[in-house]
């Protein structure tokens, strides 16, 4: 295979890009300066090199604890759980939660081989039984709202999170519905994700 078939086949490895979107994204390059090329590498090394796991909440981030943990006006009584740490960028840009956060890594799916230890959810049972924040200095957690996808994968492994945290925090709500069924919470829109929030219910 030549280089440009190689850079074809990463780009083709992307969601949502296919063979010919990989190609044109591979020509699209080679048109532009040598420069720009080298820019996109040097981000692709600096995002490998600097962006990991926050080791509190398991988001993405080039600073442990991130910087929504080492919040202190922030609420640490209340965990948000979400699939993904993209999941947490929709939810911001909502305004409406101004507590924790908490990244479970996926969900629950038997056919694609993801099981309850390929998700971090003794992480979370960990964290609500010690306590909140960084450092579990800012009081116990009083509630851990689920904002798993609604679809059939996030609903179960909603009700696998709360039978693993039961006994161990006062309430377990979920958030609302609003957001369709299927559709993942990156993609919705800011006013849904703050009405599913506002009338979250307890499970």
């Amino acid at each position: 295979m030549s280089v440009i078939d190689d850079l074809a086949a990463e780009f083709a490895k992307l969601p949502g890009i296919g063979r010919k979107t990989a190609l044109r994204l591979t020509y699209h390059l080679l048109k532009q300066s040598p420069e720009q090329s080298r820019q996109l590498a040097g981000a692709l090394e600096a995002l490998v090199a600097r962006v990991r796991r926050c080791s509190v909440c398991n988001n993405l981030t080039e600073q442990d604890p991130c910087a929504l943990c080492a919040d202190p006006r922030r609420d640490h009584t209340v965990l948000c759980v979400v699939e993904d740490a993209s999941d947490i960028g929709a939810i911001e840009r909502a305004g409406e939660f101004r507590g924790l956060y908490h990244v479970l890594g996926g969900r629950l799916s038997p056919l694609d081989g993801v099981g309850p230890e390929d998700l971090a959810v003794q992480s979370l049972v960990d964290r609500v039984s010690k306590g909140a924040g960084a450092g579990g200095s800012e009081g116990a957690i009083r509630e851990v709202i689920l904002a798993t996808n609604p679809s059939m994968e996030g609903e179960a492994t909603a009700l696998y999170v709360q039978r693993q945290l039961a006994g161990h925090v006062p309430t377990v709500s979920r958030i609302a519905r609003g957001i369709p069924v299927g559709g993942d919470l990156e993609y919705a829109d800011g006013v849904t994700i703050a009405q599913a929030i506002s009338a979250r219910r307890e499970m």
